[in-house]
């Protein structure tokens, strides 16, 4: 009598497997995380940091869709700041004097975090403070020191801003445009290359995975994981990425996948001069509330900004270079920044930063197994640390 066998058979798992070009190797050791972070910029490495420090065994996964962070996380000027007077009176105006201290302690915290982690040495970091220029219908700023003090004095237990009018001069700055100059000994600046390469590198010996090239096409979410397609090069269709909780860090790109997000892009224009024999200043400096912003990197300035004056084409994804703010830049270099000067600019590029209604970034659980960390005001070296801390928090 002969002995019959039940063959039970996932035909739909077998197609889906046959059709994406899948080997078993992948299935097994490619696809499934505890945790997907996608983006791999500040926010997202940071995330996925802190995510392997507080669930050392877990596995953690970054997706990046460029061979580099496609937003502003290299691409930025490599301010370590945390906004400047004018940026923060408009603040206090707009959300209030706590919330104002709320999100300057968030920034400072992030920036101590960042260089704690990664060592200044590591990023170049440098502390030679940050400078406001004041024109004439911003000297009005010099008149509420006291209350922007007062309202940093719980953080910092000083009074931070202090008018330096004596070295607008000294600087090199014209005196019949800047009349006035505040000062803040706590700002710095620090090598942006390094600082992101260095931390690439913290990630991965925490044993973070990072796969570049990988974007994300859609999401799907059910009770008992999260799946996180991506559009695949070589293979067929796409591929299927698993993780019991996601976390988006996608900045100015978000709306792509959570089209319901309150966001607008915000591209910013930035330039680097060649080096400038004698140049006069050193450290970080603002003007029109932060708009535009410059420092010295060596004896050449890096300078950028502008988008204030066309905002409307500004509000954009691309990365284009928008020639009305080019010859704006230009025009400041040469009026402003480095007045009767000879200079040659080096390099022009630009990077996408992600705004809202106010500076208050998203940082928050869009479902049980999905957390988003983005919209950082043009903030990201200063809040993408402590954004990724809070974020993976929030994923416990």
């Amino acid at each position: 009598m002969g002995t019959s066998f039940a063959v039970k058979v996932d035909y739909l798992a077998i197609l889906w497997y046959i059709v994406h070009m899948i080997s078993l190797w992948e299935k097994n050791s490619f696809i499934q995380y505890d945790f997907i972070v996608i983006g791999g910029g500040i926010v997202g490495l940071s995330t996925a940091i802190s995510l392997k420090e507080r669930h050392k065994k877990a596995t953690v996964l970054v997706l990046e869709r460029g061979m580099f962070p496609s937003g502003a996380s290299t691409k930025n000027a490599g301010f370590a700041c945390f906004g400047s007077p004018g940026e923060l009176l408009a603040d206090i105006d707009t959300i209030g004097e706590d919330a104002t201290l709320q999100l300057v302690q968030q920034r400072w915290e992030g920036l101590q975090l960042l260089r704690n982690r990664l060592g200044d040495k590591t990023i170049d970091f440098q502390m030679h403070g940050g400078y406001s220029l004041l024109k004439q219908e911003e000297m009005d700023q010099l008149n509420r020191l006291d209350t922007l003090n007062e309202t940093l004095y719980p953080l910092f237990e000083e009074m931070v801003f202090s008018s330096r009018e004596e070295q607008i001069t000294s600087f090199g700055f014209p005196a019949s445009t800047i009349k006035g100059l505040i000062y803040n000994p706590l700002e710095g600046q620090l090598d942006t290359g390094k600082m992101m390469k260095s931390l690439q590198l913290f990630a991965s010996q925490a044993g973070v995975e990072i796969l570049t090239g990988a974007e994300v096409s859609r999401l799907e979410e059910d009770e008992e994981m999260t799946r996180v397609f991506v559009e695949s090069k070589y293979n067929t269709g796409e591929i299927c990425f698993r993780a019991g909780k996601l976390a988006i860090c996608t900045n100015a790109f978000s709306k792509k996948l959570l089209p319901a997000l309150e966001l607008q892009p915000g591209r910013g224009l930035v330039m680097v001069t060649s080096p400038i024999p004698s140049l006069k200043f050193k450290g970080v400096f603002h003007y029109e509330e932060g708009y535009f912003y410059f420092r010295n990197f060596g004896n050449s300035v890096i300078f950028g900004g502008g988008r204030n004056h066309d905002l409307q084409t500004e509000e954009s994804t691309d990365f284009d270079i928008n020639k009305k703010i080019l010859n704006l830049l230009m025009q400041q270099l040469e009026e402003i920044i480095l007045p009767g000067q000879d200079f040659v600019v080096d390099q022009v590029w630009t990077g996408i930063m992600a705004f809202g209604p106010n500076k208050l970034p998203i940082c928050r659980k869009h479902s049980d197994r999905i957390g988003v960390g983005i919209r950082l005001g043009g903030m990201g070296i200063a809040i993408g640390s402590q954004m990724g801390l809070q974020l993976a928090e929030l994923l416990d």
